[in-house]
Parts: C-alpha cells; structure tokens; sequence
C-alpha cells in the first residue's frame, strides 16, 4: 500500500469501501476482475465484471480525495486499468498504461493509490491491456467539488451516470485475433446504454432512471465506446451544458450533443414535461451504416409510454460535420466559475503565454508486410515487455527505445512506416501548441493522459501557421480529448508541467493497440520530490528492469 498510515491500513483491511478522515479523505475499494456473461446487444457473450458488474462500481469522490482500488486480476490474461482524465500530478505510476506500468498478471492483485489533486468532473476508468476495452471493465468515476467550493448552478435533485458507445458482440479475444492477423475488427454491431440497448416499443421495459416533476437533475455522460462518436438527445427535453472533462463550462442549451469517444460531459435536465416514459436516444455519427439505442426516463407517478415518434437526430453528411464543428465552438469556458480551488477557472491566461514548441500530428492508416498499422508522422508504436517509464527510470531506456524517431513535423512521404517504441523528449514546463491533421476520411479523437489542454480550434483543410488568428485565446474549454473531422485539423495548447511520462493516443481502441498513439517523456531536470513522485513500494517490475538494482531515490 505503499505510504499508508496504519490506521489507514487496518481500516481498509476491516471494511469495504469506507472513507478515512485525515490528511486528505480516503475512499478505499477491493475490486474483483472476472469473466461473466453479459448481453449489452441482447446477445449473451463473455465479458469482462468488476464485481459481478457491468458497468463497473461508480467511484464518487471530492477533489483531492485519495482513492485507493485494490484490483484482483481473476482473468486468464494481464490485466491494467486507466483512469481516463485523472491527471496523476507527478505520479504517472498510477496511470495504467503499457507504457508505465507493468500488466497485473493472472490470479495476481495490485493496488493503485492515486490522489484527484485539484480536480472536478466527469471521468471513466477502463482496461487498456489487449481489446480488453471490448468486453467491459468500464465504469464511471465522479469529483465533486469542495463543500466552500462554490458551483455555478443549484444542487440537482440527483445525480446519474451514463456510459455509452459502440459495441461488438464478438467479444475481446475474437476482435485480438483479427487485429493480431492484420485484419481491421470492422463494424460494430450496435450501441449500448450502460450495458443495455432497446429499440420502440419494447416491452416492460425498466426505466433507466426517474425523475419527479419539477426537479432538475445532472446527467454525467461519457462515450465509453471503441470507435463510434455518437449524438443524444432526451425526447421532449432541453439539455443545458454546465460541465465538459473538468471544467464548468458556459451553460448554453442544446436540443442533442455530439459525444466522441473518450468524452464525457454533464448536462442539467429538468423534469418540466407531461408526466409520462420518454426515451433517451442515443446515435452513431458519420457512420456508413447508422445505429442507434433507446432507454427509458420515466417521470414518477407518470403511467403513460413514451411516444414512438423520436427527436431527429443532426444530419450526417458535410452538413453535419459543419453542425458539429459549429456546435464545438459554442462551448466556452466559464470564466467566472470557480474551478477546484476557489480562484476562477479564468485566472490563468493561456492566450497570452508565448509558444515554446509546435508539434504537429498526421494520422496515417497503412499496411506493414500485408498487415494493417495505424500511426503518427510516419511512426507506429509497439508496446514493449518493459514499460517504458521504468525502463527511463532505471537508466535502462537506451536498451529499449531511442527518444524522438518521430518527428514535430509529419514527413512528406507519410506511406513509409517505422514500427517502433514513439517516445518524445519533452521539455519540463514548455508551453507546446499540438496540431492534430486529419488527411483520412474517418473521425478521429485523441486524449493526452497527465493533463488538460485548452482546444483551441477546430477546422476544415490544412493547417498553417496564419490559422492562428483564428485560435480561440480567451475561454476555450480546458479538458483531456478533442475530436478531429474528416479531412480538417485541430489545435490545442498545454504546459508540460507534470513530470512523468504520459500517453498521447487515439481514443479509437483498434488505432491505439496497431500503433497510432506516443509518449511523452516529461522529465524534472532537479531529481525532486517537489516535481515527481518516486517508484511506489508495491510496483511490480517486469522485463529488462527486473533484478536491476533500485536507483537513488528523488529527495526533497
């Protein structure tokens, strides 16, 4: 358990899941990985339960909670969970990734103790070993703000959490083997809601949540899917945006919103309709072949079905993108929101700090001796039986990868693919402007783990330096993923303030696992405690690390 107390300790060795009032309040969590039959399609397949559940347990937590998840991976394969848009300050041993952490093998446990420093909003966790994603694992984890915190909107009625995407019914191991045989994984087969799916008209149907006329409640709702981005609506229902990855945002209406995978956002919805059922519609965007799935919202005492005539969903053609494009530029920073800490969300300046590195990012689809590769400027990665992050910090990375084969720019012949370990060299505390350049005909979204960057544009064509006048250096939203249409780019700005080494990826699961994804290799030139915290006591090693003695330690 590494630096906890013992009344830490003994406490959680005594109980559940309870939560510990010193230093910072601790949540403590005992989760048992196994294999389960689930049906989110209404076709019975193996998944993948955390505790007997999918989704998984939810994680409700208040910012600078200390979560500690004790995992027991029962699985026949290696197992690592992520925790998508935690920010792990200086402490990107808990990230879950291939890259820093060494998998949690079969019948073995392993606990990670992270700390939600400084954060609010809403986030999921889920497996990033194999297509492990594929088959579940996947839940919900909530930060709330502080009680002398104040929030830009009353207190909801409740609170729901929505996890929603794509899904295959072929399972993990299934959709691995074509991948792992050079084949794409295709099509999904629909779209699930929180591990269900319904259509019109079915029968007893169990709400998916009630409401009470008169009350506003808050729908947390993340695309938890592999690579559909998706638009929903609730019929006959107003959706006001006030929450999007972390921050508040401006509170604008919408009638539906577009959700890309990897996002998550919150909306307020208010019960002021005829009590009756009303579906919750949720459907695929830019798909060749459309899909959709229906769950109900049921006013209490509300006795009548919900009408079989559904809100339309956005057009799907170039016009639609256009409306998506336009419908990301309306969301704004609010500026006078206070965000984890009581300054407002506003007080930091990013328009005006000047740009230390521009990187910019092409994504590539292309055949490596007949077998399929997705990557960046020309490089795809490989995920190496040493994480990458140990291998740095036992002075062991020169057995194991060179830094910077990828280059800031994308290379002219971009059909020329290196397979390799993609780690960039990045400078501690550089102020980076990242261009992502979409040149294929499919959408695609990118998360950067350790940070929140400010998405600044988003446009059709090329990118060039005289596209700036076009930023947005006021109140873009600060968060973790941006998405990028077909044939158009997208820009964000950072600060490479957290030392670590922190994955930058497609969140389209099949791109991520054939390469289209990178590390960047953050290093804290002062050796310090103050900057990055050292190897934690229960890290288990693997690879070229093992038996290699431990290195000094950082000190204060």
């Amino acid at each position: 358990m590494g630096r906890m107390t013992f009344v830490a300790l003994f406490l959680y060795l005594s109980a559940g899941a309870i939560t510990v009032h010193a230093e910072d309040p601790y949540h403590f969590f005992e989760w048992n990985v196994t294999y389960g039959t689930i049906a989110p399609l209404g076709v019975p397949q193996q998944g993948i339960l955390i505790n007997g559940q999918f989704p998984g347990p939810k994680i409700n937590c208040t910012s600078n909670n200390n979560i500690v998840v004790n995992v027991f991976n029962n699985l026949d394969e290696p197992f690592l969970l992520t925790w998508n848009g935690v920010q792990h300050r200086k402490n990107s041993w808990q990230d879950g990734t291939l890259g820093t952490m060494c998998p949690i093998l079969p019948g073995k446990n392993f606990t990670y103790h992270f700390q939600v420093k400084d954060q609010i909003g809403s986030f999921y966790y889920f497996p990033t070993t194999g297509l492990h994603k594929a088959s579940g694992a996947i839940g919900g984890l909530q930060v709330h703000s502080r009680d002398l915190i104040p929030v830009p909107f009353d207190n909801p009625a409740d609170e729901y959490f929505l996890l929603l995407g794509d899904w295959y019914n072929k399972g993990h191991k299934s959709l691995k083997k074509q991948l792992d045989s050079g084949r794409s994984i295709g099509r999904p087969d629909g779209i699930h809601i929180n591990g269900k799916s319904g259509k019109v008209g079915d029968k007893a149907s169990e709400p998916l949540y009630t409401m009470e006329s008169g009350k506003t409640y808050r729908y947390r709702v993340c695309n938890v899917g592999m690579r559909t981005s998706v638009n929903f609506r609730l019929q006959g229902h107003t959706l006001k945006l006030v929450e999007m990855e972390g921050s508040h945002t401006v509170q604008n209406v919408y009638d539906s919103l577009d959700l890309h995978v990897g996002q998550c956002l919150s909306v307020l919805v208010t019960a002021n309709q005829v009590p009756k059922d009303y579906y919750f519609v949720v459907s695929s965007r830019f798909a060749q072949h459309p899909l959709s799935s229906l769950a109900i919202i049921r006013y209490v005492n509300g006795n009548d079905p919900a009408s079989p005539e559904l809100p339309p969903s956005p057009p799907d053609n170039t016009k639609g993108i256009a409306w998506s494009i336009n419908q990301f530029r309306s969301f704004r920073w609010n500026l006078t929101a206070s965000a984890a800490r009581p300054n407002p969300q506003g007080s930091y300046h990013y328009g005006q700090i000047n740009i230390t590195r521009t990187i910019k990012l092409a994504n590539t689809r292309s055949y490596v001796d007949g077998k399929l590769r997705f990557g960046l400027n020309g490089v795809s990665h490989v995920d190496s039986e040493t994480p990458l992050k140990l291998a740095e910090y036992f002075g062991a990375s020169d057995k194991l990868f060179k830094y910077d084969i990828i280059k800031d720019e994308p290379p002219q012949d971009n059909t020329k693919v290196i397979l390799a370990p993609n780690v960039v060299n990045a400078t501690f505390r550089n102020f980076v402007e990242i261009i992502f350049e979409n040149h294929e005909r499919t959408i695609q979204t990118y998360h950067l783990d350790g940070y929140s960057f400010f998405a600044v544009a988003i446009e059709p064509g090329r990118w060039s330096r005289e596209k700036r006048k076009n930023y947005n250096l006021l109140d873009a939203v600060s968060r973790h993923s941006i998405q990028v249409y077909p044939n158009s780019w997208a820009a964000i700005m950072t600060t490479l303030d957290n030392a670590g080494m922190w994955s930058l990826r497609s969140e389209m699961w099949e791109r991520v696992y054939l390469g289209q994804q990178l590390y960047f290799s953050v290093l804290s030139p002062a050796r310090s405690l103050r900057d990055e915290y050292n190897l934690p006591d229960n890290t288990p090693l693997c690879g070229i690390v093992l038996g290699l003695p431990l290195p000094p330690p950082y000190t204060a």
